[in-house]
């Protein structure tokens, strides 16, 4: 059975928020000296990218609704194939500047659309 397409929305917006407190009250310093969180964030992202590719797959049109979608993916298929490359500090920028903005977007869209 096809996921219907806030199950996902619901998915990228549990997985922000996981972020955002596994980094409370931390710096970039502390985000990378700290192994298990950077893991957890990582492992975070990639549900957030999987789960935008699958919401596209299954509405694309409520995909491009979520801001920089294709970034996203891009961001967890680097994470998944290009992780040797993947710095710390673009991770934690990417925490700091877009995660709150989609988190909010996907927010609002939940907001919007009801439960799944």
């Amino acid at each position: 059975m096809q996921r219907d397409g806030r199950s996902f929305l619901w998915d990228i917006h549990d997985a922000a928020c996981a972020i955002e407190r596994f980094v409370a009250g931390m710096d970039s310093s502390a985000f990378a000296e700290n192994d298990l969180v950077r893991a957890a964030v990582e492992r975070k992202f990639e549900i957030v990218g999987e789960a935008l590719s699958q919401l596209f797959k299954t509405d694309p049109a409520l995909a491009q609704r979520v801001p920089d979608y294709r970034k996203a993916i891009s961001f967890r298929n680097l994470l998944i194939h290009g992780y040797a490359s993947v710095e710390d500090d673009e991770v934690w920028k990417i925490v700091q500047t877009s995660l709150p903005v989609l988190r909010a977007a996907v927010a609002a869209l939940m907001k919007e659309l009801g439960s799944p």
